[in-house]
């Protein structure tokens, strides 16, 4: 059921009755609340096209919509809106069909089998602040996709494979190290003296450039190497997600797609694509139509070492021979664009992208960076890359002290699992309640807020209304009545409007959208709560009415909450 498809359908056909057109019946919630509930404005266009008054176009299809059953009122209105308003039968019953369905009546789409790559982390280097994005925005769109209906496979997709391999072999053969002895902590200061070190020093640049294509080239003795820290790094980085929340179906890396390196160079190299330039080979993306200059595309350099872009095609090459799925995702910051731009060109230029009987499509979806109260990027007090294990730590360790403060009398375990509930809710709605494309200001004290937009504040709601359901002490099930007050009402209405929130959530890849609709369905029940007695309603069939709408909202709140990856805790 989705409540703004459903009017939209009727309506359409009832501007096409009339002999206008069914492009004109689009309905849309009201801006104005106060005067209805929504809205369609096609009679305004439709009056350009057909020469006519468009209040009278509208009058011509509300007169026709008011019969419908549906409606409590449908009215035209200067200067040619259509207003209409739902009947509390009609919505109450809505309302009861879903309660009696196990999706809650939220909708199923065709199925498609999609790979979401939001990892990206490289082997040996921690995870930071750039991190945080990719893995909740994700993980967050992949949980809502499984929910629609899509089979997806989630990837981390690793960076184990270019020169940051053999920066480190190089600095650990310079340190004497053996690939055995090295710890995290050595891989961690390893990394980035090698990287320093090579924009000084143009011999060990030459060496690790020299190790990295030996490395490529299939070299025993580095492979081991290579292993040996992959192993230590992955170990690692697969706590941080799991302290994040967040999963991956493969541990997939640049490496596992080398085997697939020379098939994409061979496809390039017989359709004639590859050209040198100053000893490397290169692929022209520009198109005609392009507005900006679209430079070519490098896929290998002249020492013959492979590049990003290289394996991303040969990683493109192997989804669609492992999975042939319909669409391939990419979630990764906005300076990228243009890299995958060149990328998603180039795979097509290949034919690759419809091999296997269906065509592949690969999208990319940008988003903004987590920026400090001075606007810019985000950092440690003392100016250095935050760490995502430190931003972790910091979130949670406020959270616990705020929990602490509480009178709720748990034990210190329990306000431990709090704390990470809390501050996980804190940290992943603080960043997704933007817009994904849009940079946002991290701010620890409003994130924790338990008003206000905030993760803590949709928690603090879900535990109150499963608070008053055990103080109730019997088990919702009774038939909803008709609403009795307008707060009631406004909550059941936004319930209708979850459906349409998820599917445009799924259209922009967005999750601020299921935030959106998660923070007015947190207000619409707070106002309903604090404006009526529940548990002592003196009418039974009343209170019990009043139960079911609240344990309906518990299960609207705990399935939205759980597509963003936040849990709902037992006591706050």
């Amino acid at each position: 059921m989705n409540i703004l498809t459903d009017l939209t359908e009727l309506v359409s056909a009832v501007f096409e009755k009339h002999g206008y057109g069914p492009s004109y019946g689009g309905v849309t919630v009201s801006n104005r609340p106060d005067l209805c509930h929504f809205q369609c404005n096609g009679a305004l266009p439709a009056a350009k096209v057909f020469k006519k008054n468009p209040l009278a176009i509208a009058a011509e299809v509300a007169d026709d919509l008011i019969n419908d059953a549906r409606f409590a009122s449908a009215e035209a209105v200067p200067p040619g809106f259509i207003n209409l308003r739902l009947s509390d039968t009609f919505l109450t019953s809505l309302l009861q069909g879903m309660a009696e369905d196990e999706r809650l009546l939220l909708p199923l789409m065709s199925p498609k089998t999609i790979v979401a790559d939001y990892g990206g982390p490289n082997v040996a280097k921690p995870l930071h602040v750039g991190h945080l994005r990719s893995a909740i925005i994700g993980d967050s769109v992949t949980r809502l996709s499984r929910f629609l209906g899509h089979t997806v496979v989630s990837d981390t997709h690793l960076g184990d494979w270019g020169l940051q391999m053999g920066l480190i072999i190089a600095e650990m053969e310079e340190r004497g190290l053996a690939a055995a002895d090295v710890t995290l902590d050595d891989l961690n200061e390893i990394y980035p003296a090698a990287s320093a070190r090579s924009k000084a020093e143009p011999d060990f640049a030459a060496k690790a450039a020299a190790r990295t294509a030996a490395l490529q080239g299939g070299d025993p003795a580095l492979r081991a190497v290579w292993e040996a820290v992959r192993s230590t790094s992955v170990n690692d980085l697969r706590k941080s997600y799991e302290a994040l929340g967040v999963s991956f179906d493969l541990w997939k890396g640049e490496s596992d797609a080398e085997p697939f390196i020379p098939l994409t160079l061979g496809g390039l190299r017989d359709k004639g694509l590859l050209r040198e330039s100053e000893g490397a080979l290169v692929v022209d993306v520009a198109l005609p139509e392009d507005k900006e200059p679209m430079p070519p595309m490098i896929v290998q350099k002249s020492n013959g070492a492979d590049l990003y872009g290289t394996t991303d095609l040969a990683t493109l090459l192997q989804r669609k021979r492992d999975f042939n799925p319909d669409e391939v995702w990419y979630f990764t910051d906005n300076r990228q664009s243009l890299h995958f731009k060149q990328v998603f060109r180039c795979a097509k230029l290949t034919g690759f992208l419809s091999e296997n009987g269906k065509e592949m499509t690969c999208h990319h979806y940008p988003f903004g960076t987590v920026n400090g109260k001075d606007g810019k990027p985000f950092k440690t007090r003392d100016g250095g890359v935050m760490q995502l294990s430190g931003l972790i730590d910091m979130v949670v360790s406020n959270a616990f002290e705020k929990a602490s403060s509480s009178e709720i009398g748990i034990n210190e375990a329990e306000l431990g699992m709090i704390a990470r509930q809390l501050g996980m809710a804190a940290l992943r709605v603080g960043d997704m309640q933007n817009h994904r494309s849009k940079d946002y200001v991290f701010d620890m004290d409003r994130f924790l807020a338990s008003e206000g937009k905030t993760g803590p504040y949709l928690l603090y709601t879900a535990v109150r209304i499963r608070s008053v359901l055990a103080k109730a002490g019997e088990a919702p099930g009774g038939t909803l009545l008709p609403p009795a007050t307008d707060t009631e009402r406004d909550l059941m209405l936004i319930l209708t409007m979850v459906s349409d929130a998820l599917l445009r959530a799924y259209a922009d890849k967005a999750p601020s959208a299921i935030c959106d609709i998660l923070f007015e369905l947190a207000g619409r029940f707070n106002r309903f709560y604090f404006e009526h007695k529940i548990l002592s309603h003196p009418d039974r069939n009343r209170r019990a009415s009043w139960l079911s709408l609240l344990a309906l909202t518990d299960r609207f709140l705990a399935t939205l909450l759980g597509l963003l990856g936040v849990e709902i805790p037992k006591h706050m």
